[in-house]
């Protein structure tokens, strides 16, 4: 072979080889659809059928506070329980369309914001208002709803602090990154929005008693 035909081989077998590791890259670098990347990240981190129950009922859990933080604005609650009621209601909307993300990324049913009514077997999961009192809630206006708000939503969130406890006390649950951080979150802003409703509330009692 000559030597400008040699060039000529070594420079196709050149640029084949770049073509093809191009080729390789491009595939390797393809983003995975958001299935595929759940698969991957439960072979790393499994998931449990606790973690499955804690995000389905917790989503059910916040549809019922965001109906309750729905009728600040129209039962005539004060400007800082209505401030509350909308933080309220936009944490826990985007936490309710992320759990259902995280659902139907792993083929599992995702509830509906709407089916605030869940239970747990024959009992409410813990904090979640009875039909009695989400009646009292709605039949308040003014500074009784907000005395009312305070206490329900007060009681309701600790009833998300224990399912974050109940979760946390599951063994092999919360292993999921995902799931161990949103719970982790959960945990820490609910707590956090409990002493301030405990505040609100007592600041409330003290006006009342003048």
């Amino acid at each position: 072979m000559t030597p400008p035909r040699r060039q000529q081989v070594t420079a196709a077998l050149v640029v084949g080889l770049a073509v093809a590791a191009c080729s390789r890259a491009s595939r390797q670098l393809a983003p995975l659809s958001p299935v595929a990347r759940a698969r991957a990240d439960s072979a790393r981190h499994p998931y449990t059928a606790a973690d499955v129950s804690f995000m389905s009922h917790m989503i059910g859990h916040h549809a019922q506070a965001i109906v309750m933080a729905g009728w600040a604005a129209s039962h005539g609650a004060s400007p800082s329980v209505r401030t509350l009621a909308a933080r309220i209601s936009n944490a826990q909307r985007d936490e309710i369309a992320f759990m259902q993300q995280w659902l139907r990324n792993r083929l599992q049913p995702a509830p509906g914001a709407g089916e605030h009514g869940m239970d747990m077997g024959d009992t409410l999961m813990p904090g979640m208002l009875t039909e009695t009192q989400m009646q009292q809630l709605d039949q308040a206006r003014s500074a009784e709803f907000d005395r009312l708000f305070l206490g329900f939503m007060i009681q309701h969130h600790h009833g998300a602090v224990v399912m974050v406890q109940n979760l946390f006390a599951t063994y092999g649950a919360a292993q999921d990154e995902i799931v161990f951080k949103l719970a982790s979150d959960i945990n820490v802003d609910q707590t956090t929005e409990i002493a301030r409703m405990e505040r609100m509330l007592l600041t409330l009692q003290i006006q009342g008693a003048l």
